[in-house]
């Protein structure tokens, strides 16, 4: 058994969104202290962070600064310019690795790993230019969907092609930006599994979840999702195939589409996920815990489910509903301190729970 990082030690923590902010309440929690490195003036994080760094990825004396002054470093999101992670895996471990950054931070070359690994995705292609668009066309058809390969979420980056009309306009909205085609799926509908691997190849996933998004952005995530029980064990074996074949380490997302012939992998996200937030009231270990618990040595926790429940997202002015949802039995309100509510930003959650 790995020996954990001893309590006290400081875990830096990339990003200082919602993520990264309930990342540090969990590490507080097991005993340690957590470090934010930010761009951005006072993020979420830093509300509950025992120290914050304000400065660019671009800034190398911060980034040592920051470094040296902690024993590990995570991170909330994926998209980290190559130069920093360069910077700061010379001076400490990062986990999960670079391995599973590369891999997730280009969609091309996500769907490539995926597949290589005897995995269904989407059909795809890479799309540098209209000819290569026009091409693929020809092969995936439509209705189909243009991605930029880099730097997408929350449905931002994407350009659907009803049909074969709409491709001056959708590669126009990537702005010069390498793409990705992808063929339309028709799927019954979308679960995630929330995943964990330790740094000795220690392996636990959660139950997944039912997704339903709108917009793009996700609204609501359900366990138990509607799966038979042979589906759950597949679709667990499918996370921890993935995670093994990266030598993973932490908490890793992965969504899946539920068609009439198999599970269809949409994509990882190599991070602890929306869709994961259920665990903070329907197990003793949540998805944050056990991501702390995997990247500083400790053995992963009991994620079994005690109680059914619907997580649902707080977005924009659905923050007008907190008076009711205040009251309501059953239900834990999470709030990311977010001074002002924006259509499509992400304000909080709450957790509509039934005891099983």
């Amino acid at each position: 058994m790995t020996t954990p990082l001893p309590s006290g030690s400081t875990i830096g923590i990339i990003g200082g969104g919602q993520l990264g902010r309930m990342l540090s309440v969990a590490a507080a929690r097991l005993g340690y202290r957590s470090h934010i490195f930010e761009p951005g003036a006072q993020p979420p994080a830093g509300d509950v962070a025992h120290a914050v760094t304000t400065a660019a990825y671009d800034d190398t004396t911060a980034l040592t600064a920051f470094a040296t002054s902690v024993d590990v470093i995570t991170y909330e999101f994926e998209n980290i310019p190559t130069q920093a992670l360069d910077l700061l895996q010379t001076l400490r471990p990062i986990h999960p690795g670079r391995e599973a950054l590369r891999v997730s931070q280009d969609r091309l070359t996500e769907k490539t790993f995926l597949t290589d690994l005897g995995l269904t995705t989407a059909p795809f292609a890479d799309i540098p230019d209209a000819a290569a668009l026009t091409a693929a066309l020809d092969t995936i058809g439509t209705p189909s969907i243009l991605k930029t390969r880099r730097f997408g979420y929350d449905g931002k980056g994407q350009s659907r092609l009803t049909t074969a009309i709409d491709a001056k306009t959708a590669l126009a909205d990537m702005a010069g930006a390498p793409a990705i085609l992808e063929g339309f799926v028709d799927f019954s509908f979308e679960i995630s599994v929330i995943a964990a691997r330790s740094i000795d190849g220690a392996v636990a996933c959660f139950d997944p979840g039912e997704n339903v998004h709108s917009d793009g952005i996700l609204r609501t995530t359900t366990v138990p999702a509607r799966l038979s029980p042979s589906q759950r064990s597949d679709a667990i074996l499918i996370a921890a195939r993935i995670l093994n074949a990266l030598n993973y380490v932490g908490v890793l997302g992965v969504e899946l589409f539920v068609t009439p012939k198999g599970f269809i992998v949409n994509e990882i996200a190599p991070r602890v996920h929306n869709s994961g937030h259920w665990t903070q009231s329907g197990c003793a270990v949540d998805q944050f815990e056990q991501h702390i618990r995997a990247i500083t040595g400790w053995p992963l926790g009991d994620g079994s489910r005690h109680s059914d429940v619907r997580m649902e997202n707080l977005i924009g002015d659905d923050l007008m509903r907190l008076p009711a949802l205040a009251t309501a039995p059953h239900t834990s309100l999470h709030l990311y301190g977010k001074p002002e509510a924006r259509p499509n930003r992400k304000m909080g959650h709450v957790n509509h729970i039934t005891p099983r």
